[in-house]
């Protein structure tokens, strides 16, 4: 089965890479996994306090995780693999592609205006190098644009 990887946030451009990434997968029989990333914090000496915030972290992750998802199943169908990973964002997504044969393409998000993203930026930078297609999908698109290039 073709699996598109997308990686979601909180903004505007990593929801048009989720419908385009859904779209693709109904049309080519794939489905869709989708990745959510937690940043690695920066050490605190109290280990508690250090614990309480990547836990909160995560747990942020995964509600945004499961609202895409959610989405995901109720204007596709399609009900997605998802991944919630701490750490590196590139070397995460390095992993899961060499893990993964089924992984069809990388799907990114671009920002509508302004520069794009630290993963764009880096995965752009370094396509030729990876296993799969790398899909950057303008964030200024519509509905309508996106279902039509789909």
């Amino acid at each position: 089965m073709r699996i598109y990887l997308t990686v979601i946030d909180e903004t505007p451009e990593a929801e048009i890479a989720l419908r385009f990434s859904a779209r693709r997968a109904v049309k080519t029989g794939g489905g869709v996994e989708i990745l959510a990333l937690v940043e690695q914090q920066e050490f605190i000496a109290f280990g508690g306090v250090q614990a309480t915030i990547e836990d909160e972290a995560r747990r942020h992750a995964e509600g945004l995780v499961a609202k895409a998802a959610g989405t995901l199943l109720e204007e596709s169908g399609l009900r997605p693999s998802i991944t919630v990973r701490q750490g590196d964002g590139p070397k995460i997504i390095r992993e899961m592609l060499a893990a993964n044969r089924e992984v069809a393409a990388l799907v990114l998000g671009a920002a509508a205006d302004g520069p794009p993203g630290p993963l764009v930026t880096h995965f752009a930078g370094q396509a030729g190098t990876l296993p799969v297609p790398l899909m950057i999908i303008p964030g200024n698109l519509d509905r309508e644009a996106i279902d039509r290039l789909s």
